[in-house]
């Protein structure tokens, strides 16, 4: 049997407002992640790993902080003259389907005539905000076998999270109802934003859509169209049990680097057989530990100096911990810095900022440090510094 036609197209054009400060000034795909990748490198590594040539991103808040980072699909192999990587911004035109997009179902009815041109066997479409390793080709061709317009990943999440997401119900592999983030879920299988679908019947219900409620009314994919194609027995769930999680939170994010400096971390991102790629960065020389440095259960990357004391936390490219600074349970992002004497506890200190306190001394809420600040003062738990007002 021929080798499927597949596309991805990954969304990240969301404004990621969910992890704040973080995403003030760049793309939520572009945030990083374990001290030396970014959150897009687990969908495009996921494609590399898969041998998928043709890879479409959908931008649209602060692109310049993610264009940078994707070097023209050189990291994943895409960088190619036919097929390859292909950035999707919005734009004007004559043709129905252009501006900005209000949520991930105009992202998708947007392309439609792009999609339509490249004539796919399969539609990956997939969010850019998790950390897991998935195999989509094989996905692709399981979908293709069973015959639906639709095939969901699905996974179990905490309880309490779970209206987050949207909740499905199933038969077997087939969704009964899907529920998108329900005030009171009935459960806590959900969709983890994996989809294939066969792409004309899937464009058909978008275009009904569209005729009876407007390009600007179709909303995420869970309001409208994913509840219309369950409801025709037209999706099929395929359960993933493997390491997936939602990073798109503060406390989430916070939550999955301890997690990878926890004595078993759940995921490799450095293994042979499916490695997580990224973008190398130019003239980082081998993490430095100075005399005095005291390391237990911490990520280090290229660059960082460590003459303090650094327990259970991920440190960034470039991050300085000078002598007698203590960093526990925290994340610091590349370039930041915390001086001598200044304590470091439950806290996630974003790119460049430098640290003249104590931060998060409490326990409790995680204390956040937003891009490029100074912090001279204690900051209590579940502090924001500085404060940014949403636009």
């Amino acid at each position: 049997m021929p080798r499927l036609k597949t596309l991805v197209l990954i969304l990240a054009g969301g404004a990621g407002g969910r992890l704040e400060l973080l995403t003030h000034s760049r793309a939520k795909p572009a945030v990083p992640f374990a001290g030396t990748h970014r959150l897009i490198d687990f969908p495009l590594s996921n494609c590399f790993n898969a041998q998928i040539d043709d890879v479409w991103i959908s931008q649209q808040f602060n692109p310049v902080s993610l264009s940078d980072h994707l070097a023209n699909g050189r990291p994943w192999d895409l960088d190619r003259t036919a097929g390859g990587l292909l950035v999707l911004h919005p734009r004007q035109g004559n043709e129905a389907g252009t501006g900005f997009q209000e949520g991930t179902g105009e992202a998708l009815w947007s392309q439609a005539e792009l999609i339509r041109e490249f004539d796919p066997d399969a539609l990956v479409v997939v969010s850019a905000d998790a950390v897991y390793k998935l195999d989509y080709a094989a996905l692709a061709e399981e979908h293709r076998e069973a015959g639906k317009a639709v095939t969901m990943v699905t996974t179990e999440v905490d309880p309490d999270d779970a209206d987050r997401y949207g909740v499905v119900q199933v038969d077997g592999e087939r969704v009964t109802e899907y529920v998108y983030k329900p005030d009171e879920p009935k459960g806590n299988l959900i969709s983890n934003e994996v989809f294939v679908f066969t792409p004309e019947p899937v464009l058909q219900v978008l275009d009904e859509l569209v005729e009876e409620k407007g390009q600007d009314d179709l909303e995420d994919l869970g309001h409208f169209l994913l509840p219309r194609l369950t409801d025709a027995g037209e999706v099929r769930a395929h359960r993933f049990d493997g390491y997936w999680r939602d990073v798109g939170t503060i406390p989430a994010f916070h939550q999955a680097h301890m997690e990878l400096v926890s004595g078993e971390p759940p995921i490799d991102l450095d293994d042979p057989d499916w490695p997580i790629l990224t973008r190398a960065i130019a003239n980082r020389a081998s993490a430095q530990l100075l005399a005095g440095a005291r390391i237990d259960a911490a990520l280090v990357a290229p660059g960082a100096k460590v003459a303090g004391t650094v327990t259970r936390s991920v440190l960034g490219r470039g991050v300085i911990v000078e002598p007698g600074a203590t960093v526990e349970d925290s994340v610091l992002l590349p370039g930041a810095v915390v001086r001598a004497g200044a304590t470091v506890r439950n806290a996630i200190i974003d790119d460049h900022v430098e640290v003249r306190a104590n931060v998060g001394e409490a326990r409790g809420d995680i204390a956040l440090v937003g891009l490029h600040a100074t912090v001279e003062d204690d900051l209590p738990s579940g502090a924001r510094f500085p404060q940014v007002e949403d636009d």
